[in-house]
C-alpha cells in the first residue's frame, strides 16, 4: 500500500494521457522506487490514472 497526493496523481495521469500506459509506468516508478515490477505498477497507473481530483467542501456561512 502507498499514498499519492494530488500532484503525484496529476503527474501520472498526464504521463498517462500524453504517451500511454508505458510513459505513466516510468513516471510512477520514478516517484516511487518501490516498484520494482512493471505489472504491479502497471495495475497501480491504471487505477490512478481512472482516479479523479476530490471535490473541496464548501464553507457555509449560517
Amino acid at each position: 500500500m502507498f499514498t499519492v497526493t494530488e500532484e503525484e496523481a496529476a503527474a501520472i495521469r498526464k504521463a498517462y494521457l500524453e504517451g500511454g500506459e508505458l510513459v505513466a509506468v516510468a513516471e510512477l516508478r520514478r516517484r516511487f522506487p518501490s516498484f520494482n515490477g512493471n505489472p504491479r505498477a502497471l495495475d497501480a497507473v491504471r487505477a490512478i490514472a481512472g482516479w479523479r481530483p476530490a471535490e473541496r467542501e464548501h464553507s457555509r456561512k449560517n
